[in-house]
This record gives structure tokens, sequence and C-alpha cells, in this order.
């Protein structure tokens, strides 16, 4: 019998989903080198290989068998070959723009642990999906609002999610999508930079989001009578002002979000709230052209800082701070502390805070793969996010279905 690859689901899953990876009809001990490769849709070729033994029965069951030292990852990691891919182009970050278009996972298996990699034994093609049979996607242009929302198969009304990414602009959908196969109705929300929304807003103005909140609210399948809030980076700092400041917010996840008003001032209604100062001189140097914003941002707790930060005190909704220990865009960590104190102080006990070692400031779904240095979104130069692969693939695999729970529970 010659090799083959089994995979289950065999040709098609979701991206955030499990994959089992098995090699049949191999050797007995057989050292085979495995390896994946997917294109994003700018055409950037992404890949990760692992050194691997067949058992006695020339079977080899990713799920039972630990990779051998030398590959992207070592140890018993079932999904080590998705979770360890990497950009060729350095700095690259995996784009999903047309979450309708899956991204296809080629699998190969290789004779020997060589380097270049001996004969092709067998291989294997598969789709990773944004969305599940069923799940509608429907771009809105309501009023001032645009937006994509993704809704679950069925007529029920679901709990409602608004999803806000952080700066950079632009519309993402990839994480409402992936939400909405977990039975969420989920709205992907573009505040600048797209289409006829501001290009470079000198304010951001809350009235937009609370139009937000009310086109989710008036949908005939969004059940009420609040909606969740999934903010990552400035999206958190605009999802937590919303629940300061707006009614029907229940609950609210917070993505490595800083907890005062950053880098474009926030206006409701004839207050503002002006955006955290920041310190350009504690920019420090990596290497020759990468650099560490980490330090820059003022207090939001003390001195100038405290107009900035938002009144978190007048929240009704339920807070949820997710957070990386090694975030290096913003010390979310600190803030979350900070500002869960703050609350305590006030006899409030609707927040909850989870932090994971390792992990920077990207925290997207699982097994997207890992960001450590990317574009700073104000200052247009590479940066250190922070992290390190394993434990921040980790993170990510722990904190969706948290996340996932956390609205479940409160909406």
């Amino acid at each position: 019998i010659s090799p083959s690859v089994r995979l289950s689901p065999d040709t098609r899953s979701l991206f955030d989903e499990p994959l089992a990876i098995a090699v049949q009809g191999l050797g007995p001990r057989q050292q085979v080198t495995l390896q994946t490769s997917l294109r994003d849709e700018t055409g950037e070729l992404f890949q990760a290989c692992a050194r691997y033994q067949a058992g006695d029965d020339g079977e080899l069951d990713l799920a039972r068998c630990p990779a051998l030292p030398g590959g992207s990852f070592s140890g018993l990691e079932p999904m080590g070959l998705l979770w360890a891919l990497q950009p060729q182009k350095p700095f690259w970050y995996m784009v999903k723009k047309d979450v309708q278009r899956p991204f296809l996972l080629q699998l190969e298996v290789f004779d020997g642990h060589g380097d270049p990699p001996g004969r092709l034994l067998a291989q294997a093609q598969h789709e990773r999906a944004f969305l599940r049979d069923g799940v509608r996607r429907v771009p809105v242009r309501e009023g001032r609002i645009r937006a994509t929302l993704f809704l679950p198969p069925g007529e029920d009304p679901f709990p409602g999610i608004i999803d806000i990414h952080g700066l950079g602009g632009g519309l993402f959908e990839h994480r409402a999508s992936l939400l909405a196969n977990h039975g969420f109705a989920t709205l992907a929300l573009a505040y600048y930079q797209y289409e006829d929304l501001p290009q470079e807003p000198t304010e951001l103005h809350l009235e937009y989001f609370e139009e937000a909140v009310n086109y989710m609210l008036q949908h005939p399948q969004v059940k009420g009578p609040g909606v969740g809030l999934l903010g990552y980076s400035k999206g958190a700092d605009l999802s937590l002002a919303m629940a300061a400041f707006l009614k029907n917010i229940t609950a609210v996840a917070s993505l490595n979000g800083p907890v005062a008003i950053t880098s474009i001032p926030l206006r409701y209604k004839d207050k503002i709230i002006p955006s955290l100062p920041f310190n350009e001189e504690q920019v420090k140097i990596i290497d020759s052209n990468i650099l560490d914003f980490s330090d820059i941002l003022i207090d939001p707790f003390q001195g100038p800082g405290n107009q900035s930060l938002i009144p978190l005190e007048k929240a009704e909704a339920q807070l949820l701070f997710i957070t990386g220990q090694d975030d290096r865009v913003v010390k979310s960590e600190y803030y979350a502390t900070g500002v869960c104190k703050l609350l305590q102080a006030r006899g409030k006990e609707n927040f909850q805070m989870l932090s994971y070692p390792g992990t920077g400031h990207c925290i997207d779904p699982p097994y997207f793969p890992f960001y450590p240095i990317g574009n700073h979104p104000i200052f247009h130069k590479r940066a250190v996010l922070g992290g390190q692969l394993g434990a921040y693939s980790k993170a990510q695999v722990h904190a969706w279905p948290q996340i996932q729970a956390f609205f479940n529970k409160y909406l």
C-alpha cells in the first residue's frame, strides 16, 4: 500500500475548528517530514513543517505522535501544522478580505528528515472556510452605517454582537463571520477609511456607533433587549466608551484594549473625551528598523492622562478583559488590572479578566498565524507587537470559546 493522508473533516473545515491529521501506509518507524502551505488572498505564501516518525504499524496520527525537534515546532501538537504557519515574506499578516472564499491548505508528506526534503510520498488538499453552510452575509448601508451583518442559519432571533476592529481603518470580516457560525448575529462595523466614511478623522462620534446599536436592536433576527460588543485594540476603547455612555449594551469583550480614549478624540453630543497623550521620547529602538512603542502612552490613571479615562463606573454591561501579558502596543494587562481595581472600589462586580503569558497585542481567532512584528497603526513604522509562537497560539485557542461562553451567558 502506498502512503496516504487522512484528514477529518476530510475535505473542508471551518478556519477556527481543529483538523485531525494522520498518515497511513508508511513503513514501520519510517521518518517523514510533513509540510503545510497556504496562500492568502494577496498571494503570499505561509508554510510550516514538522518531523515525525511513524509507529511500528506504519501509522502516524498527529493526535498521538509528538513532532521531533528540527521543524517549526516539536512535541505533541495535533494542530501545530496549522498554528505554526509562517509567512515567507517577513512581517506579513494573513489577510482575509473575502470570507466567502475558503483558504486552500496543501499538506505534503516527504521521506526522511533531510533539508531539502526527500521524495514526496503523499499529499492532500483541504479547504479552511469562514462561513458554515447557511450563514448569510448581508452588506449593510443604513443611514451612515457601513458594515457587514452575518446571520446564522434559521429564522430565530440570535444574540447580537457588534465587532469593532482596531486602528488602520477598513472593514474586517474574519472574526464576525466565524462568530456567526457559532450562533451569533454579528455586525462587522467599519468606522473610518472605508467607502464614504472619513479617511483621516480628527474626532470620532459616538452617535455613529449608537446608530449601529439601534440598527441591531431593530433587526428582526437580533434577540434583544441589548447587544454585545467585541472590540480589539482601538475597537476595545470604543466598545468600553459605548458601554459607559449608551443604553442597551449588555456585555463587552475587550481584546488588548486601552481603558482610555486613544489616538482619535471621541465626541458624544456636546462632550469631548481627548485622546490619551503620548510621549514619543519613550520609543525604544530594537534594531535598525524595528521600534518598541510599549511605553509611549501617558498613564491614564494619573495626571494629564485621566481626562481620557473612560468612566466605566457608569457602565451597566458585563465586562470581559482579555489581555496578552507581552502586549507591546498597549499595556493592556496594566490597564485592565487598574480599571478592575477602580470598579471594585466602587463596589461593582461586573467585570472579569483573562490574562495570557507569552501573548502579544494581536489576539485573533484560533489558528491565525503568529504576528509578533507589524506596522504600528499610528506611526506607520515597523513595531514589536509581542508574544511567542507557542504561547500565543494556545492563548488564541483558549480565549475563543471563552468569548463565546461569555456572550452566551449574558446575551
